[in-house]
This record gives structure tokens, C-alpha cells and sequence, in this order.
């Protein structure tokens, strides 16, 4: 069976995006039907992004508070079992609006990725489970920006700051749910860690690295070793590639290591499509 799943992984500014879309454009120029899914696509077929997820009770709760939302989260909620899933961030952007604060609250802090860990691993594993069952009956080949060992890493140690067998076991979980689709990993290295992060700070908005900062050195891991500012995240992100670096030798996957070290697009784009190449001549 050919590669159903191609994953992008690599640390913060490393170029998983760019390197997507050319593994997408090689895939395509190969003749071979793609379907990307980059970092914050809200239909994300394995990952949830943008969604709350609520008990009866609690979707009950929402709704005496929600006023003039009501029947849109009626309308828009997905009821899974017992649970409420409400895509919230998609409906703020079809909506060309903006949740009062009060509301947007109740809502957020319930977002899958705010919710206690273990009930993160379940639904975004039950997440997992259902798409690997149905992509294997698909003809195109999927391509995920970071959702496979990012989001795990970033809620599981960064954020949790759980135990690294945890962690570890979250990733190795989801490897077995995809292994029927003979997955591909192409993990992105740069020799400079220090250098493609302060990159990333300067190039993307202040939001964005505030906002980064903030996430990676106020709870969980940098909290607990008291680390503050970009030096500190940056203390953050060298642990999270240690912890990537010890998954990477313990996955049963195909697994490609590229260097992007010097953002020479034109190289690196030949690099990856003779990688893709050799990949796809081993299935």
C-alpha cells in the first residue's frame, strides 16, 4: 500500500508550513492526489482546532448565557455520545463576529486543548481513530502540518508539564491508530536552533510572539523551571527537541530527517522531492 498520511514536524520556525506546501506541489507534480491540512485549518480531519467540547449540563449552561448566540450554537453544536462539540472559532469567523468576553470565556475554557490532559489524549485520540478509518478508503494522500507530535508536546510538556512517559505515550498511541495508512514523517532540523527561533520572533507579529512567549514560559514546563522571555522559551523549545529526538528513535515509522538550516528554497525543495522519491520507491 502507498503513503496515505505524510506529517510535518520540526520546532518553532523551522519552516514546517513552506515545507508542506512543497511536499504538497511534489506530490502533485508526481501525479499523485493530495489533501494538505496546515497548522490551523478548522477542518482538520484528525485534529480539532477552534472547538470546545461540553457535557449536557454544561451545553445547557452555555445556552441560558448565550442570548442572541443561542440558536447559532443550536444549530452548529455536534453531539458525539454524551459530549457537545461546538466549532466555535468557525463560527465567529461565518458570523463576521466576535464572541461578548464573558461568553468567549465559558467557551474557551473548554477548548479541547484547555481541558484536563487526559481528557484531551481520549477525544483527540477517538479524533484520530475515526479519520485513519476512513482515509484509508480514500485515493488521496494526506498531508498534516505538526498535529501529530506538536500539539501532543506542546499540551503534554509545555503546557502540563507531564511526565515524559506520558507524553511519550500519547505520541506512540496516535502512531499506532495511523499505522494501517503507512505514514510518512519528515522531521525538519536546523542547526541553529537559537538563530531560527529569534527568525520566527522577528518575522512574525507581535501577537504572535507575545502570545508564544507567554503559553511556553508561564504554566506547566517553563513555570516549573522559572523560566521567563524569549531566553526562557527558547530553554523551553531545547527541551521539547530532546523529548521529539527520544519519540523520533522510538517510532516504527518511515521517517525522513531534513536540514533547513540555510533557507535556500531551491535546494531544499530538490532535497525533499528526492526523499519523497525514495520514500515512495520503499512501498
Amino acid at each position: 500500500m502507498h503513503t496515505k498520511l505524510i506529517l510535518i514536524e520540526g520546532l518553532v520556525g523551522f519552516g514546517k508550513s513552506t515545507t508542506a506546501k512543497m511536499v504538497n506541489d511534489i506530490l502533485k507534480e508526481m501525479g499523485i492526489q493530495t489533501k494538505l491540512f496546515l497548522e490551523g485549518n478548522l477542518d482538520h480531519p484528525a485534529d480539532y482546532d477552534g472547538v470546545s467540547v461540553f457535557s449536557k449540563k454544561e451545553f445547557d449552561e452555555l445556552l441560558s448565557f448565550s442570548n442572541e448566540f443561542k440558536d447559532i450554537f443550536m444549530n452548529k453544536v455536534m453531539k458525539k455520545e454524551d459530549m457537545y462539540f461546538l466549532p466555535y472559532r468557525k463560527i465567529e469567523n461565518e458570523q463576521n463576529t466576535s464572541f461578548p468576553k464573558p461568553l468567549f470565556d465559558m467557551i474557551f475554557k473548554k477548548d479541547i486543548y484547555e481541558i484536563p490532559l487526559d481528557q484531551n489524549i481520549e477525544l483527540i485520540s477517538n479524533r484520530w481513530r475515526a479519520f485513519a478509518e476512513t482515509a484509508v478508503h480514500d485515493d488521496h494522500t494526506y498531508i498534516f502540518e505538526c498535529c501529530f507530535m506538536q500539539n501532543p508536546l506542546a499540551i503534554g510538556m509545555m503546557k502540563e508539564n507531564a511526565p515524559n512517559e506520558q507524553v511519550i505515550d500519547y505520541v506512540m498511541q496516535l502512531s499506532e491508530t495511523i499505522e494501517h495508512l503507512n505514514p510518512l514523517l519528515i522531521y525538519i532540523e536546523q542547526d541553529d536552533l537559537a538563530f531560527s527561533f529569534n527568525k520566527a520572533l522577528t518575522e512574525r507579529s507581535k501577537e504572535w510572539s507575545e502570545g508564544f512567549i507567554q503559553y511556553a514560559t508561564n504554566q506547566g514546563y517553563g513555570k516549573m523551571h522559572g523560566l521567563k522571555g524569549a531566553e526562557g522559551t527558547l530553554k523551553v523549545l531545547e527541551a521539547r527537541r530532546q523529548l521529539e529526538s527520544q519519540i523520533l528513535d522510538m517510532l516504527k515509522m518511515n521517517t525522513i530527517k531534513v536540514n533547513n538550516s540555510n533557507y535556500d528554497m531551491d535546494t531544499y525543495k530538490l532535497k525533499l522531492a528526492d526523499a519523497l522519491k525514495v520514500s515512495c520507491d520503499r512501498v
